[in-house]
């Protein structure tokens, strides 16, 4: 059944609230004890939570809207109840069912004198607590902090009489008929009298605390709730439901009475090892599955908050609980135009492109002896990146669809191979571009990667030598990366990451022995490169990179 939220009276002077965000949309699920909204008073913004448990059907008022107290809210029910009635009031029209019309008119006009009377009698009660009232008083009420609390019990005071009290502190916990919630001060002062102690239940709007300067005489405030000549004289009036509540108001004193104790029972039961912690900290602990018993609260009397959840470090084992101790600091540094461009590139390409990865272990003992006899020659100095450029820019000329962009309506396959060459400098990532690299010698792969390297840590490229790839090789080998995998370099289809050779027991010809081996991951896009082509493509590389001559015929 679907519940209705009515705007809360957040403070005791509150007549209106201001939505400042909704924490929830209407859609949502809502558990008990979510943040629905934020909700500014005539005091301060609050964070309002739900009692009920189901969907969020509908909200009554928007953010940045302003409603009086009682409002409709929200509504929240089970996914796809009909909640029309409620929108409508919850009314029927009787006369479309035949019903007889009540007739209100001698009611309307009781209820008019009895409004007037106790206008006039209010009205004097106020203008005799006003001349009674010492400068920098304030009288705190019972307030109501649920939409259908007419009660409270103070479960805990937080403050004694006595104690200085600053705007923003927690003077108690009280028990409303649905939580327990902390109740903050509005006022800053001193606590010159509780009128409702620990365990005791009063009527909303009854004497809670006074504030004031301290010494201040406050003997002569009365601890009488503030009762309206309306309500007394409505309840000494005959109804249909007279009987019903003649027996309601018997069990009342004994309902109360249990719970007193029971509250009573609560308190002193926990008296020992009390905590106390705000809504959101215990839901945030309760999430990440924190002992409570374990922290030491940074907020007002030991309470513990947001910040101390979010900081918790678990104890190592056999020591004592630890918190750690610091100031938090951030340094900010204004985001580049590169570093900006870089960001854009990458995050459209992740949650644009679908990726997928395929992984192979390459056998490079034939790689390094390859090399090494290269290398021999002192006019010629190639690595292992080189050979894995011109293995993949002559594996792409045997599987085109890996060297292709997808443009929407067609997909488009490059007839040239134009390799980019990844290239972490102090503001990023940049990709230099080999252009017709399979038409490339190893030592002249070399010698372009060298040079366009060198002028993308110097800022010396230019839009030319960075555009126009058709597919790209990442490598972190260099800083003994073993495996990762890249975000692909929009619009090519593929990329190519390259990890760290590796020495360690490999299987040959039915033996164990010291091999050395590679990993290279091949990230795709699932629109453009099938897995059976990613992994055929890779097998290439495989053959040209474990037996280098081939690249040679």
């Amino acid at each position: 059944m679907a519940e209705v939220i009515n705007m809360p009276r957040l403070s005791d002077t509150m007549e209106e609230g201001t939505v400042a965000s909704w924490l929830k949309k209407v859609g949502d699920k809502v558990e008990e004890g979510d943040i629905l909204a934020e909700i500014e008073t005539d005091k301060a913004t609050m964070e309002f939570e739900s009692f009920y448990e189901g969907t969020l059907l509908h909200i009554g008022i928007e953010e940045g809207d302003t409603a009086k107290v009682d409002s409709l809210l929200a509504i929240i029910g089970e996914e796809g109840e009909d909640i029309s009635g409620l929108l409508d009031g919850g009314t029927e029209d009787k006369t479309e069912k035949g019903e007889k019309p009540e007739d209100t008119s001698s009611k309307d006009e009781a209820e008019a004198e009895d409004e007037a009377e106790a206008t006039e009698e209010n009205d004097a009660n106020e203008a005799e607590s006003d001349e009674e009232l010492p400068e920098g008083v304030e009288v705190i009420t019972m307030p109501r902090l649920s939409d259908t609390m007419e009660e409270g019990t103070v479960a805990t005071w937080l403050k004694k009489e006595g104690d200085a009290v600053e705007e923003g502190d927690i003077l108690a916990e009280i028990e409303t008929d649905k939580a327990t919630m902390e109740f903050e001060s509005f006022y800053s002062g001193t606590l010159l009298k509780i009128g409702i102690a620990e365990g005791e239940t009063a009527k909303v709007d009854e004497l809670l605390a006074i504030i004031g300067p301290e010494g201040t005489d406050v003997s002569s405030i009365s601890t009488k709730p503030k009762t309206t000549a309306k309500k007394e004289k409505s309840e000494e009036k005959p109804s249909s439901k007279k009987a019903e509540e003649t027996e309601t108001k018997k069990e009342t004193p004994k309902k109360e009475e249990k719970k007193k104790e029971a509250s009573s029972s609560s308190t002193s039961s926990s008296s020992s090892k009390r905590i106390f912690v705000s809504p959101l900290a215990k839901k945030m602990a309760e999430e990440r599955g924190i002992n409570l018993n374990h922290l030491s609260g940074s907020g007002e009397n030991g309470r513990i908050v947001k910040s101390d959840i979010e900081n918790y470090q678990p104890a190592a084992a056999g020591a004592g609980a630890y918190q750690p101790v610091g100031e938090e600091a951030w340094e900010e540094t204004k985001n580049s135009q590169m570093r900006k461009t870089i960001a854009k590139r990458l995050g459209e390409s992740k949650f644009t492109a679908p990726h997928y990865y395929l992984t192979v272990e390459l056998d490079m003992d034939n790689a390094i002896a390859s090399r090494t006899a290269i290398n021999s020659n002192p006019d010629v100095k190639i690595s292992y990146n080189d050979m894995i450029v011109k293995a993949c820019a002559m594996a792409l000329r045997k599987h085109p669809q890996v060297n292709s962009q997808w443009t929407g309506d067609t997909t488009k396959i490059a007839k040239h191979i134009h390799m980019g060459v990844a290239v972490a400098v102090d503001e990023g990532l940049v990709v230099p571009v080999l252009k017709f690299a399979d038409q490339m010698t190893f030592s002249q792969i070399g010698a372009n990667v060298k040079e366009l390297a060198g002028k993308a840590r110097n800022k010396k490229l230019t839009p030319d030598e960075m555009q126009g790839s058709t597919f790209t090789v990442s490598n972190l080998g260099m800083f003994g990366i073993k495996e990762f995998t890249s975000i692909i370099n929009a619009p090519n289809s593929a990329i190519l990451s390259v990890g760290a050779i590796v020495q360690k027991p490999v299987v040959k010809n039915g033996a164990i022995a010291v091999g050395n081996t590679m990993t290279v991951t091949l990230a795709c896009d699932h629109r453009t490169v099938d897995g059976a082509t990613g992994a055929q493509f890779l097998q290439t590389v495989r053959q040209y990179i474990e037996n280098p001559v081939t690249m040679f015929v």
